[in-house]
């Protein structure tokens, strides 16, 4: 079975394709709200000739919401800046707009782990235009089990300082960077390990890395709790000795992470 190519640095995932489907969608529903409210008209008007205004007025504003909707998704992904609806948007993205996406995606044949990755993408962006700084204490570094090196024989799943820095896989310079910075980290061997290490810390921000899949159950599951996702490398292949470019993990820490007092 051939792997799976992994994201390389420097590659961004492409929220285009994300906003492009999801206009795309919007576009077709206008449509056929058009046609839902020019069908009936050609009755309703034998009914009364101002049913078909009523009729037009209420579709209208159909119309308004979803491309005032549109526009303001994309003005903030453009400024980079809180737009006042920017969570209302992610919440909007996260628990509706995504999964219909994804199924028209699939109805025109797009990848799926495409489509993740601009999901990804999107939300980082709406989660970057809130400003958001938390004290280190109050952040969470949330890393897969497939980041540590395969054979090795110290499992650290729930106690990273368990790690004896060999330098073999990325885990030590993770470790390292979260000690000297006081951010908490974990490493999860799936999304109820997850789940629980979330409740325990209860943090404010979490930086997670992981796959597209892991990444994107872990943002729709996780809200309203604001996460960065950071796709792993897979120079292996899927889920064996994955890594991750620390300096991307270091960007998004100086970004959200209030520096000590």
């Amino acid at each position: 079975m051939t792997a799976k190519p992994f994201v390389r640095h420097g590659d961004q995932p492409r929220k285009r394709l994300f906003i492009g489907l999801l206009t795309l969608a919007g576009s077709v529903v206008l449509l056929v709200a058009f046609l839902l409210w020019w069908v009936p008209s050609v009755g309703l008007v034998h009914i009364h000739p101002i049913l078909p205004l009523i009729s037009a007025g209420i579709l209208a504003l159909l119309a308004l919401f979803i491309v005032g909707g549109i526009g303001l998704l994309v003005l903030t992904l453009l400024t980079g800046r809180d737009l006042f609806f920017s969570e209302r948007l992610r919440k909007l993205v996260i628990r509706y707009i995504f999964p219909g996406v994804i199924a028209f995606g699939r109805l025109l044949g797009v990848d799926r782990d495409t489509l993740r990755q601009s999901f990804i993408a999107l939300n980082n962006q709406l989660v970057r235009a809130r400003k958001l700084r938390v004290p280190a204490h109050k952040a969470l570094i949330l890393l897969p089990h497939c980041i540590q090196l395969f054979d090795c024989d110290l499992k650290i799943t729930g106690d990273v300082n368990r790690c004896v820095r060999c330098g073999r896989c990325d885990i030590a310079d993770l470790a390292d960077l979260a000690w000297r910075r006081g951010i908490p980290i974990a490493v999860a061997t799936g999304g109820t390990l997850a789940r629980k290490i979330i409740v325990e810390h209860r943090p404010q921000f979490i930086l997670a890395v992981a796959c597209e899949r892991d990444l994107t159950s872990g943002i729709r599951e996780s809200y309203p709790l604001p996460v960065i996702g950071l796709l792993n490398q897979r120079p292996d292949g899927p889920c064996f000795n994955t890594r991750v470019v620390l300096d991307e993990v270091e960007r998004v820490l100086d970004e959200h992470i209030l520096p000590d007092p």
